[in-house]
């Protein structure tokens, strides 16, 4: 059999994406093409190495065995590259970095934008996922980075504190929260909800909270960004929760009002979690070292 590394990346990146149209876009593949290609592998494997259904596709025991492989294989690829990089004039390379939806939206933008300012031939593969599926990814050795909610279980990788931020209610003027200092979140679901499109790893949090409480999440309006959600909540079409950081810096200009969340869990200390800190390549090293300054 002979695989070669765009195989192996599209194998690795639909492994993680469940789906090989998701995989093929992350490894910037036509679907065509793609999907010749993980037949191709089968056929010479003799094996499969996918089970496919309606909702995407799940690993069999020779995928799981072959990206078990792929994985140390495309490691070992990237620190070649990034070895020789030193002859070749300086550091480069890719860092995959994994965050959850409050790191990616309030505090990354900054950080990365002055590493990668100071280091040109670096670039960061930065996906959102949830806190608990990043812990996961990391240990199995998917990401080189992760940030994370202080609260979730992080079992033998080594963590580092990153920022502290909190979970508010934001409301339009009008509404009947509006003038409240603190309120629950299952007070919270008793009203119209303006949210984050399904995929975000916070809806999907906030939507998992609700079902623990046995409320329906009452989406009105599901949208891609914090700032536009407090626009429609200005609007009037709903309440919405959001990270302090994006509320109070939304409420200067938009007649919002912003109410405490009384939950623990409203309470966010984010940390940077890495499978070994020395074991990381020195452009990752690099990065992890700027965000833990």
């Amino acid at each position: 059999m002979r695989f070669d590394l765009t195989d192996l990346r599209l194998f690795s990146d639909v492994a993680d994406a469940g789906s090989i149209t998701a995989g093929a876009e992350k490894s910037a593949l036509a679907l065509a093409a793609a999907s010749t290609r993980i037949r191709n592998m089968e056929a010479a494997l003799g094996a499969s190495l996918l089970t496919r259904s309606r909702q995407g596709v799940t690993l069999t025991p020779a995928g799981r065995t072959l990206l078990m492989h792929a994985r140390t294989i495309l490691g070992q690829a990237a620190r070649m590259r990034e070895d020789l990089s030193a002859f070749a004039g300086g550091l480069s390379g890719e860092v995959r970095l994994l965050a959850n939806t409050n790191a990616l939206t309030e505090f990354l933008p900054e950080a990365l934008s002055s590493f990668l300012a100071a280091h040109p031939h670096v670039s960061v593969d930065l996906e959102e996922r949830l806190s608990d599926e990043i812990v996961g990814l990391i240990a199995e050795g998917v990401g080189d980075i992760g940030i994370v909610a202080g609260t979730v279980e992080v079992g033998a990788l080594e963590t580092f504190p990153f920022r502290s931020d909190r979970f508010v209610v934001v409301a339009g003027r009008g509404h009947p929260l509006a003038g409240r200092t603190r309120v629950s979140f299952a007070e919270v679901l008793a009203y119209d909800l303006v949210g984050l499109e399904r995929s975000s790893s916070l809806q999907r949090f906030l939507v998992a909270k609700a079902a623990r409480a046995g409320v329906p999440f009452r989406a009105r309006v599901q949208l891609r960004s914090f700032d536009a959600v407090c626009r429609l909540v200005e609007a009037g079409v709903g309440v919405g929760v959001a990270p302090a950081t994006t509320a109070y810096r939304a409420a200067r200009t938009m007649a919002l009002d912003v109410i405490e969340l009384a939950d623990d869990w409203a309470r966010r200390d984010l940390n940077i979690v890495v499978r070994s800190l020395d074991g990381l390549r020195p452009y990752a090293r690099a990065l992890a070292d700027a965000l833990r300054g």
